[in-house]
């Protein structure tokens, strides 16, 4: 439970669900455990972390609902294929995949600038404006592509599923970076897209009898019991914080545990 509070907290503030931490702990600390099984424990604690972080983050006003139901949509199918793939993954190669994918998403965050508040106007075909107001009167003003948000989400849906992690760390900074997202705006609706997707794969888990009344159902409800005030409490240090800070604190977190899983997969 104390393990499920610090996922949830951590994950709520940076958007991510929690998975990028509790995969790697979950293979350090269980080394004989199948991908499918970490897999189908982390996106069970993912969706419980998600869904309520994104209820915390509707009452601060910072979730783009019209985006969001899009971007969960197209997430879906991946996120189902993604579930399905994993049982085919041997554990070394799943180790290093995890881990090469952390450090390039860690050092690419790191070396980024990252903005906040009113955005650049995109301009061309199938642009799609936002302009949003949260309950302190922040006012955020983007507009990305269209087309470009729906294929990156499909992406990330089979990525995220695949490795159990739910997609936030690569979520945000795609939505910041790609479709000009501001920096907290982005970490909400991206809680709020986990919750669909975490949730779907996690059915597709007890569907094919990963998750039980077995030790995965078990360790996954233990886990859950904390992340779900942990994500409370990550939701109201994520108003305090910077959105360059939330970032980069998520940058090096990445790259340490990128560097863990490397070696544990290459010995």
């Amino acid at each position: 439970m104390a393990l499920g509070a610090a996922v949830g907290a951590i994950g709520t503030i940076v958007g991510a669900g929690g998975g990028f931490i509790l995969v790697p702990a979950l293979l350090l600390l269980e080394p004989r455990a199948s991908p499918e099984s970490v897999t189908a424990t982390s996106l069970l604690v993912v969706w419980a972390n998600a869904t309520s972080g994104s209820l915390a983050y509707a009452r601060q006003g910072r979730i783009d609902f019209r985006s969001g139901l899009w971007f969960a949509a197209s997430a879906m199918p991946g996120a189902v294929a993604g579930a399905l793939a994993v049982a085919w993954v041997p554990r070394r190669a799943f180790d290093l995949l995890f881990g090469a994918l952390l450090l390039i998403v860690g050092g690419w965050m790191g070396v980024r600038r990252w903005h906040e508040g009113i955005r650049e106007p995109v301009r061309g075909r199938w642009v799609v404006t936002r302009e949003l107001r949260d309950r302190e009167g922040n006012l955020f003003r983007y507009g990305y592509h269209f087309w470009k948000g729906i294929a990156l989400s499909s992406a990330i849906g089979f990525l995220s599923s695949l490795l159990g992690i739910g997609g936030g760390i690569i979520h945000v900074p795609a939505m910041v970076l790609a479709l000009h997202f501001p920096v907290h705006v982005a970490a909400a609706t991206s809680h709020f897209v986990l919750a669909f997707a975490a949730g779907e794969a996690t059915l597709v888990h007890a569907a094919r009898g990963v998750i039980g009344w077995n030790e995965t159902l078990a360790r996954g409800a233990l886990l859950a019991a904390g992340a779900i005030p942990g994500a409370q409490a990550g939701a109201w240090l994520a108003r305090r914080l910077p959105g360059h800070a939330i970032m980069r604190g998520l940058a090096v977190g990445l790259v340490l545990v990128a560097v863990r899983l490397l070696l544990l997969g290459a010995s």
